[in-house]
């Protein structure tokens, strides 16, 4: 994964595609910070601003900008459909 794209992965306990996808990127030896909407209902808002909806789980890529300020480049809403253009980003 380019060094300068951050992985942030919103997930809920109960939601078998997010268990699969935290599995998966485990396997692959991707570092992402995991953000568990289901101890935190917080994080509900964060993602609607990203997205316009609370579906997990949710691939957030961000890249630093100038001045180390982050931005989003692109995000998934689930992780089976979107499987391919992950690992395209995380290459």
């Amino acid at each position: 994964m380019d060094r300068d794209l951050q992985l942030e992965l919103y997930t809920r306990p109960t939601c078998s595609d997010c268990q699969d996808a935290k599995k998966y990127l485990k396997t692959i030896s991707v570092s992402y910070v995991n953000k568990d909407v289901g101890v935190n209902l917080d994080l509900e808002q964060e993602m609607v601003a990203i997205s316009g909806n609370r579906i997990v789980p949710l691939f957030v890529f961000y890249k630093k900008g100038m001045l180390r300020k982050r931005r989003v480049v692109k995000y998934f809403v689930g992780f089976e459909n979107n499987k391919e253009e992950i690992l395209t980003l995380l290459r």
